[in-house]
């Protein structure tokens, strides 16, 4: 059930976003909320119950038959981001893969979500362009889908009639205080002086798979950047932050296929492959391909780190990145799929970055 906002709330909100807006008519609907100290589902939800904003049907098991239908759609583009990195990915959604509560999508897009985290969903209609979009419970974005040139849009109406809320009350209710930890992070319940190094030594090298780190963090009672600091330089060490820009850069210059995942805590995006197009902008630097866009404001990077992890096909080594809160915003691999061996130039390009 929706939570209505009162009349003089919602009428509050509008004024503050009109007033703001007057003066600042340029920025984009995050920004606004960031800078008025809402979520972004409250400012969109302000229109809903008008034709450029519907709501949808909110609960997990809605959520995981609606993405179940998306490939039905064509051709559209998939973003997830965090507050430092926009990832955006053109191409085709294919066969839902996964559980009641994780879903995975390979192929084009290339995606791992967490239906734990949906709250919200909403369509949006803004002049010609058009797209789903998620929300967890504190209205912050998860995941959005756009339509593009090559939509079938007769689909997507089709789609959006079918999953309609009947309550298209304006405003949304969200909840400003809900738990916004990470599903990869672990809660912090051993100091560094309470840590059995050398189990946690010998069961890091006893790894058979990268998907089993979240287990030895949990097994260890670690928060992932915590696990870096303890594990040993010749498993985990940090780097400048400019490393990040410098890996894609070789990266490009050598045309050498990556693995690039960001994500939020409900949904994880990944592309695999070269990538060709880089530019900084201010703060941001990004890679500008075809069906492969990345936006990543380097100021806000923290730390990066080069984490080695042995698996039953030899040792697979990352480049990630963390935000000035902690979280994990950007990881770099070299491109590659079960049972192969990681691609030795991408073992090459981060022996130059360290050296």
């Amino acid at each position: 059930m929706i939570q209505p906002l009162s009349c003089d709330s919602l009428n509050s909100l509008r004024e503050r976003v009109a007033r703001f807006k007057a003066d600042n008519p340029k920025l984009r609907i995050r920004n606004v909320a960031d800078a008025l100290g809402v979520s972004e589902v409250e400012l969109l939800a302000l229109n809903c119950g008008q034709a450029d904003v519907v709501r949808l049907k909110n609960d997990q098991g809605v959520f995981r038959a609606l993405m179940a239908e998306i490939s039905q759609l064509g051709s559209v583009m998939a973003l997830s981001r965090n507050d430092s990195v926009v990832h955006e990915k053109t191409g085709i959604y294919g066969k839902l893969g996964g559980g009641e509560k994780v879903g995975l999508f390979l192929g084009d897009i290339d995606l791992r979500l967490f239906f734990e985290r949906w709250s919200f969903a909403y369509y949006v209609q803004e002049g010609e362009r058009r797209s789903l979009q998620f929300f967890d419970k504190a209205g912050v974005a998860i995941h959005k889908i756009y339509a593009n040139g090559d939509t079938d849009i007769p689909a997507l109406e089709n789609l959006v009639q079918r999953y309609q809320a009947e309550d298209q009350t304006a405003g949304q209710a969200v909840d400003s205080a809900a738990d916004e930890i990470d599903h990869r992070a672990v809660p912090l319940t051993l100091s560094d002086d309470q840590v059995d190094l050398k189990a946690f030594h010998q069961d890091w090298d006893q790894l058979k798979d990268v998907h089993d780190f979240f287990g030895l963090l949990k097994k260890h009672q670690l928060e992932r950047q915590q696990a870096f600091r303890l594990a040993g330089t010749e498993r985990a060490q940090p780097l400048p932050v400019t490393a990040i820009e410098q890996a894609l850069v070789k990266a490009a210059e050598c045309e050498l296929p990556i693995m690039v995942f960001a994500g939020n805590t409900g949904a994880v995006q990944i592309h695999t492959g070269p990538v060709k197009k880089l530019m900084r902008r201010g703060p941001w630097f990004n890679v500008l391909d075809p069906t492969f866009n990345l936006h990543a404001d380097t100021d806000a990077f923290r730390h990066v780190w080069l984490v080695k992890r042995p698996t039953e096909d030899g040792v697979v080594s990352s480049l990630e990145a963390f935000d000035q809160q902690g979280g994990l915003a950007l990881q770099l691999f070299g491109a590659r799929k079960p049972g192969q061996k990681e691609l030795t130039e991408w073992q090459d390009l981060l022996s130059e970055l360290v050296g």
